[in-house]
């Protein structure tokens, strides 16, 4: 009798303590959601309106604002729509409380909401500034009445005391019947129900029996994972600051590695002798500096500088931005041999065209192969030896490194490894006639997380592993069980900086025209169109070219009056493929230019040489139309780059159905580069299009490009990347604490 008064005993008081604990934060949790929700709807009703709005503010139809304002206040938990401005408020709605004012509401440059009590209640006020082209300013206000989400705390309050006195005597008395043993057993099996929602796995049908809550947990889990990534990438303005916040809130103290082929900072030597720096103009590069910025981490990479040898310590590392160095540099060295192997051999002239479906045969030679395998391994002890900690974060980029991330697993099975994959990635059947492909996806599934840019590339790698690997794929997830480990697999569409860097600085647009035309020779009249890439076969230069002869043989009329500018840097050229397509489309554009040209007139201007970013963005502005028709991509950035300089929207994007930039940027002009006739009535098209359907497409595109800049593609793999490691954290402590419940 004394032990079950002790343990009811004991149960009471602990529930008691919880109660009093728990209620007054339960009130304030439930409180400050329903605040964030009304805060959210508030923001949802702007941003639905805001366009509208400013156009009817523009006309001055108080009529139309004023039936606007009550079709949205017919929502019932809207409480007053109002506009206001320096004469005030205006267009209030009929339930507007009598006693508000403008100067009640907490205007600024930026939304803001401020808490407002009106007969006995409190209301939510949300303004948000609002410009019209006209140069009027002001701020929608939006009120809510706050009275329901006071009611929901006082509910919380309510079913929360009764629940927990519920659980009170319900454990009091369970604790008095079954004591220790059976409490015993309650506790291992709760730890394994909550170690199952977190893993996705199923337990025991015992374990079922005693907990039939499981799958509900799981259930729960699973729902609050999609609702918080579906937030993630809805509401946050990612810029280098954010990406730096959010880095420091959710991976403080964590060890962050980046391996790619390509290095951020290369030092060459000049013919004088002197040591020049060279910041190669990547993508890659932009998004992931901040990232090692923030944390201090490392970058490993191919040091491929004439003076890289040089300016690194006797460890091979050197410290970086020179000027002021926040993280290490640590360079791989590569022979010629190893080079001609691992990078021309097996990625470029193997797994380049395996993936993109341009038509070029891959070659597998089983020399290159071990020479990727040796590279690969190299860059893995690397890592190891640059590792302070047992479980980093390695990011490890591109198809250069594909076997990779299960090299790092074997050495450091805690890491977190998250890959992406910055080419797309072919159907299963395609993929199939790869001699390693099994290795390949062995390598790849030694990540965490495994990255494309679009769901169709995740689609053919989950298709890929069901048809060449024994492993458990679970499509609901978007994982695959493989070795006992999962990997994630996630689209994270890369994009570009915000605002670009080579932004800066740049003319205005008639001026950046005015002065291309005359660097080339071109008349003042002339319409510009560009195409922007390396001489590569999956660009689909040629086809763009061959759009053109067709442009201007159905439209003779455009014959002098237009000149495309096709800029294209040489690359790759140790590979006869590539020294080819240079051939061909230096012969295709002298052939268009004799058929359609004149002694003071050319229809393609074929530049053959690197441009800075700056010179980029100047033909990008000057330019009444940009050409991307590539055969097969995996995002495509010189679209998104030709959007972001347009920042007097206008000019039109041609972009192909097969670029995963056409997934995000439906507003250009889609089409399909291997149809030559409909490439040249798309050209058509855009040089006789409206500006105002010009700017309504490029306003559209250039909000998706500033939303999804790059800076959101770093940091939703890096946030995916913290909330795997802390369900990772749960999950060993579990077990730690069922071993202890264990051996009790």
């Amino acid at each position: 009798m004394k032990i079950i008064l002790r343990f009811g005993g004991i149960a009471l008081l602990v529930a008691a303590i919880v109660i009093l604990a728990v209620l007054p934060f339960a009130t304030s949790f439930v409180e400050q959601w329903s605040r964030r929700d009304v805060e959210l709807r508030s923001r949802l009703v702007f941003n639905s309106a805001r366009d509208q709005v400013a156009s009817l503010l523009q006309k001055n139809d108080a009529a139309s604002l004023t039936a606007l304002f009550d079709r949205i206040t017919s929502d019932e938990r809207v409480l007053a729509i109002g506009y206001c401005d320096a004469n005030g408020l205006s267009y209030p709605t009929k339930n507007m409380p009598q006693s508000f004012s403008c100067e009640q509401a907490a205007r600024s440059n930026a939304e803001a909401s401020a808490t407002i009590s009106e007969d006995n209640r409190n209301i939510l006020v949300s303004a948000f500034p609002l410009k019209v082209s006209s140069g009027r300013t002001g701020h929608l206000v939006i009120l809510h009445d706050l009275s329901y989400a006071e009611q929901r705390g006082w509910e919380a309050r309510n079913y929360l005391f009764l629940a927990l006195t519920g659980v009170a005597f319900g454990a009091a008395a369970l604790a008095s019947v079954i004591a220790m043993l059976v409490m015993r057993r309650w506790l291992a099996s709760i730890r394994l129900a909550i170690e199952n929602a977190r893993t996705g796995t199923a337990g025991a049908p015992a374990d079922d029996e005693l907990i039939p809550i499981g799958q509900e947990i799981r259930d729960v889990l699973r729902e609050l994972e999609s609702s918080r990534r579906t937030i993630d990438a809805a509401h946050t303005d990612w810029s280098p600051e954010t990406l730096r916040a959010a880095l420091s809130n959710e991976l403080s103290g964590s060890e962050v590695i980046v391996v790619s082929n390509r290095e951020p900072y290369i030092h060459n030597k000049t013919e004088s002798g002197d040591i020049t720096l060279q910041i190669p103009a990547s993508g890659l590069v932009a998004a992931l500096e901040p990232v090692t910025r923030a944390c201090g981490g490392t970058w490993i990479a191919h040091g491929s500088g004439s003076a890289d040898r040089e300016t690194v310590d006797p460890y091979d590392r050197v410290a970086v931005p020179p000027d002021h160095p926040l993280y290490t540099l640590r360079r791989v060295w590569l022979s010629e041999e190893e080079q001609d192997g691992y990078y021309y051999g097996a990625a470029n002239e193997g797994l380049w065209p395996l993936c993109h479906i341009a038509f070029v045969r891959p070659t597998f030679r089983e020399s290159d192969w071990r020479m990727y395998r040796a590279v690969n391994e190299k860059f893995a002890d690397a890592v190891v030896a640059e590792a302070k900690r047992e479980d980093p974060i390695v990011l490890v980029q591109d198809y250069h490194f594909a076997l990779l991330p299960r090299m790092i697993r074997d050495r450091l099975p805690r890491a977190t490894i998250v890959t992406f994959w910055h080419i797309p990635w072919p159907n299963a059947e395609t993929f199939g006639i790869c001699p390693w492909r099994e290795e390949i996806i062995d390598g790849l599934l030694g990540s965490s997380i495994l990255g494309f840019h679009t769901q169709a590339h995740c689609n053919h790698f989950l298709d890929a592993v069901d048809a060449y690997v024994e492993s458990r794929i679970d499509r609901e997830k978007d994982s695959v069980t493989f070795g006992g480990q999962e990997t994630l697999i996630r689209p994270y569409p890369i994009s570009i900086e915000w605002p670009p860097t080579a932004l800066e600085g740049q003319k205005p647009v008639p001026e950046c025209r005015l002065a291309v035309r005359r660097r080339l020779g071109l008349p003042d009249d002339i319409r510009i169109g560009v195409g922007i890439e390396r001489f590569d076969y999956t660009k689909g230069i040629v086809d763009r070219m061959q759009a053109i002869d067709f442009l201007l043989t159905d439209h003779p009329e455009w014959k002098g009056r237009f000149t495309f500018i096709q800029v294209a840097a040489p690359t790759r050229s140790k590979l006869a493929s590539y020294r080819q397509l240079q051939d061909e489309a230096e012969a295709l554009a002298k052939e268009i230019n004799q058929k359609h040209g004149s002694d003071t007139y050319e229809p393609i201007k074929l530049l053959i040489r690197h441009h800075q970013p700056d010179q980029v963005f100047e033909l990008f502005r000057a330019a009444d139309l940009c050409i991307v028709s590539s055969l097969h991509d995996g995002m495509n950035l010189v679209a998104k780059e030709f959007v972001a300089a347009r920042d007097d929207e206008e000019g039109v994007l041609i972009l192909s159905a097969f670029a995963g930039a056409s997934r995000e940027l439906s507003e250009a002009l889609i089409v399909n580069p291997y149809n030559g006739h409909a490439m040249g009535q798309a050209i058509d098209r855009a040089l006789r299009m409206s500006p105002n359907e010009q700017r309504e497409r490029l306003r559209l595109m250039r909000d998706q490009v500033r939303e999804r800049n790059v800076y959101r593609w770093a940091g939703q793999m890096l946030l995916a990347a913290s909330r795997l490691r802390k369900r990772q954290r749960i999950r060993r402590l579990i077990k730690a604490g069922r071993r202890a419940a264990a051996n009790a």
